[in-house]
């Protein structure tokens, strides 16, 4: 299955002339999900090449503006492309409100089916799922109710041999049958077994999101095993003092995160305005998890 993950924003709350405000796009097995929506994405999405149509789920992790200023301004958009797919927005209740208000003095009405999913920023459980993979959402603590995402591929689907089915000519629509495991059974009757026309499936692959939050052992247990870590690392760790005042993590602390937790691999993000040269919080998270990487604009990470 493909799992890309492309950065749209990794600056915190004020943007720079070269960084936007968070936001993430991810492709699961063709399903398109956007994460947090600052000031800018729909921008973002352009420059790099992704269309706004595809989107059919929205991840929000709290309503602070530089996650939720360009929502608004997205979904407009699309209304005005005549998008007709439905739409899922995930978030806390706060941010409905605030959706509300807007549309309703804009006098918006919407082309398609805007469907709202009103989260429990203090639950932790499974919020969507599909064939292909689920959704859990788990608090983070911030100063104002914050949720986290991990995003985990269903290990029940196998792989599919690709010159197998189109050697013995298997329609596309039993593609899906037999990635469940189900046999081939053709319109004459003949059955061609799955395991000549699957291979193993490979190891599932998890992804967490964390923006903002204080550093907190709770998060750690909700995030345990991931592959794939992103951390909001908002400061260097001489910056303590203010991390803590503003509910915020350093680079250091993302680092002993992704440790504590035992991820394969650390990307760290949301950066304060202050830092032009990233580098140093990326050695600062290094000095405590090797496998670390900067959230660079534009990048596409394949999990794998």
């Amino acid at each position: 299955m493909s799992f890309e993950v492309t950065i749209l924003g990794n600056s915190s709350a004020s943007p720079t002339l070269n960084r936007h405000p968070s936001g993430q796009y991810l492709n699961i097995c063709d399903h398109h999900i956007l994460i947090d929506c600052g000031e800018g994405t729909q921008m973002q999405l352009q420059r790099f090449k992704i269309k706004r149509s595809k989107l059919s789920h929205i991840f929000i992790s709290h309503v602070h503006g530089d996650h939720i200023l360009g929502l608004p301004g997205l979904l407009l958009s699309m209304n005005l492309m005549k998008h007709l797919q439905p739409v899922h927005v995930y978030g806390p209740a706060e941010l409905f409100e605030i959706l509300d208000v807007f549309f309703k003095y804009s006098e918006t009405t919407f082309s398609f089916p805007l469907i709202y999913h009103r989260l429990d920023p203090n639950k932790e459980g499974i919020i969507y799922e599909n064939l292909y993979f689920n959704v859990k959402a788990f608090p983070l603590f911030h100063r104002v109710p914050t949720i986290g995402y991990l995003f985990a591929e269903r290990s029940i689907l196998k792989k599919l041999n690709v010159d197998a089915c189109q050697r013995n000519k298997i329609p596309f629509t039993h593609y899906n049958d037999l990635k469940m495991g189900k046999d081939y059974l053709s319109p004459d009757g003949l059955r061609i077994k799955n395991e000549l026309l699957t291979l193993a499936s490979s190891r599932p692959i998890s992804y967490a999101y964390c923006s903002d939050t204080i550093f907190d052992e709770r998060v750690i247990k909700s995030i345990e095993d991931a592959d794939y870590l992103y951390h909001e690392a908002t400061f260097m760790h001489d910056k303590l003092d203010r991390a803590i005042v503003t509910m915020h993590t350093t680079a250091k602390q993302a680092g002993i995160v992704a440790k504590q937790a035992n991820v394969n691999q650390l990307i760290i993000g949301h950066f304060s305005s202050r830092y032009e040269d990233l580098s140093p919080l990326l050695n600062e998270a290094k000095e405590e998890f090797a496998n670390t990487r900067i959230a660079q604009e534009g990048a596409t990470f394949v999990l794998e």
